[in-house]
């Protein structure tokens, strides 16, 4: 299918005047694992993932392989999964095993496929990996009834029960909200509140902004300029240092994930190793926020 340009990218002419960011070296390997197959269909999502025809595709088992065996070699410190819904790859577990042997390793997740037998499996994944095994749950509202408003029926249940199966297994969750209710300073309060009364004594919690791109993208946005980049630390900026294998090839950051302006490769992961252009609005975001899509 082809991707909704409209609705996802940076206007095209940006990319050749837009300033660039230095690559430092490969600290965090994003595999896009279901490309934007999902289970869900988020009012926000970035990459306007759902449930039928996704604009870009699932990787294979092997390009997964290889780019792990690519990040090891390169000195990877931490590999993520991402999606669409990383557990809706049929061969999620044992690829989740091999990042295991290379790099503490991150799995993105709505929560709805962690299963029991799911939460069995990554539970015995973690004890005898020798690298540590982190999952994300997203939630964007304590209420079921908003939550389930920006997500979806069910997704507010389905990721309250993988956030206890996981706890019940000691494997700790990082809830991941999107500040898209307008709390501000409040929200992380509000979850860790919220995560305390379920139960979870020793709550995680990360707040993401949200972005002018995907579902949630309402105009163009601001974009970067070396004026406003005069002073700033570019080594801050997650795509110095991240790197993204997904359908098509090699990409500066999670969230353009896809998108031709923020390809770097088509080839190998060595080959992305260049300066990314800064180019999308989503860019600005990182720079006023000082976001990552990391656990840090």
């Amino acid at each position: 299918m082809k991707r909704p340009l409209t609705v996802l990218d940076g206007r095209p002419e940006d990319v050749l005047g837009a300033p660039r960011a230095p690559f430092r070296g490969l600290t965090a390997l994003w595999l896009q694992i279901t490309g934007t197959w999902c289970n869900l269909e988020c009012s926000h999502c970035i990459n306007a993932s759902g449930p039928t025809q996704p604009w870009l595709r699932p990787l294979d088992a092997g390009t997964v392989r290889r780019a792990i065996d690519d990040g090891e070699r390169l000195g990877v410190k931490e590999i993520y999964f991402t999606g669409g819904e990383p557990f809706l790859h049929r061969e999620i577990l044992p690829l989740v095993a091999h990042a295991l042997a290379a790099a503490p390793t991150t799995v993105l997740t709505n929560g709805i496929a962690v299963t029991e037998p799911v939460a069995d499996a990554l539970a015995a994944l973690a004890g005898e990996a020798p690298y540590s095994l982190e999952i994300r749950v997203s939630l964007d509202d304590v209420d079921p009834v908003a939550n389930d408003g920006i997500r979806g029926a069910g997704a507010w249940q389905g990721a309250v029960d993988a956030i206890r199966r996981l706890h019940a297994r000691g494997l700790l969750p990082i809830v991941t909200a999107t500040e898209i209710t307008g709390e501000g300073r409040g929200i992380y309060e509000r979850f860790r509140d919220f995560l305390r009364s379920i139960g979870i004594a020793k709550p995680r919690v990360k707040i993401m902004p949200v972005f002018a791109i995907g579902r949630a993208r309402v105009s163009d946005g601001p974009r970067l300029s070396e004026e406003m980049l005069e002073g700033f630390d570019t080594d801050l900026l997650q795509c110095s240092e991240s790197r993204v294998v997904a359908h098509g090839g090699v990409y500066a950051c999670p969230i353009l994930a896809g998108l031709s302006g923020a390809r770097l490769s088509t080839g190998g992961l060595e080959e992305a190793f260049r300066p990314a252009p800064l180019y999308h609005a989503a860019c600005a975001t990182c720079h006023r926020t000082g976001m990552s899509c990391r656990n840090g």
